[in-house]
């Protein structure tokens, strides 16, 4: 059975760009629900299931980043941002927020595309395969343990000492899995950025720092560091032994 297309919502007041958008991103292979607003993103969301959704910042009423707050609120779906709003400080501040990716305008929609396709592949993982998640989470390697936490590289799931779910971005279980397979090595920004495929902002900006924090912070338990340490002038380091089943 050929599997359904994703379904990607794109939130642009901007009609000519809305349009141009969508078109492209159909004929990337995607079914394409649009709003010009807030107000209609809310309907559109309410009525039909979105695998992803494309966020513009500025747009009438309601801004994006606002959006995004209540929207992460009460759903988990990835959200790519694109803006006119290119600078370092608006890509930090999406990134903050918990965003999967960070689009400047203007950009070529092949490149959108790209994106999409990146931040979707990260939200299946390895159970877009063949197997059935059960299966796949069985497999030798798929377990990965450190300092008592558990993850699924299948399944993408991080689970704390206490056996708690951690909820982690796409962006950041990527840079998670780079630290676990380079345990007590120092790897660089760039390096980094290379290696979880995270492409939000430039490797000169900082994206990767922004990223790091987020994932220090969901790390930290009471009376224990992360055991991600900072290398100064160098990069980073994940001190923590690393064993798979």
């Amino acid at each position: 059975m050929v599997a359904a297309a994703p379904t990607i919502l794109l939130v642009e007041d901007d009609g000519a760009l809305r349009t141009l958008t969508a078109r492209a991103l159909r004929q990337s292979g995607y079914t394409v629900l649009t709003a010009a607003t807030g107000a209609e993103m809310w309907i559109v969301m309410r009525e039909s299931p979105v695998q992803l959704v494309i966020l513009d910042i500025m747009l009438p009423g309601t801004s994006g980043f606002d959006l995004f707050r209540r929207l992460r609120r009460e759903s988990d779906v990835p959200i790519i941002f694109v803006s006119a709003r290119g600078s370092e400080e608006d890509r930090v501040l999406g990134l903050e927020l918990g965003a999967d990716d960070y689009l400047a305008k203007p950009f070529s929609t092949r490149e959108l595309a790209a994106r999409v396709g990146a931040v979707l592949r990260r939200g299946s993982g390895s159970a877009a395969g063949g197997e059935s998640t059960g299966e796949s989470a069985q497999r030798t390697g798929d377990i990965v343990h450190f300092d008592g936490w558990r993850v699924s590289t299948s399944r993408r799931e991080l689970h704390s000492p206490s056996g708690a779910m951690v909820d982690l971005t796409g962006a950041e279980f990527d840079l998670l899995l780079t630290f676990l397979g380079y345990p007590q090595r120092v790897l660089g920004r760039e390096r980094l950025m290379e290696l979880s495929r995270s492409r939000i902002g430039d490797s000169s900006d900082r994206s990767i720092d922004v990223l790091i924090s987020r994932l220090r912070r969901k790390l930290q338990l009471e009376g224990h560091d992360a055991p991600i340490v900072t290398v100064r002038g160098v990069g980073y380091m994940f001190r923590a032994n690393v064993s798979r089943d």
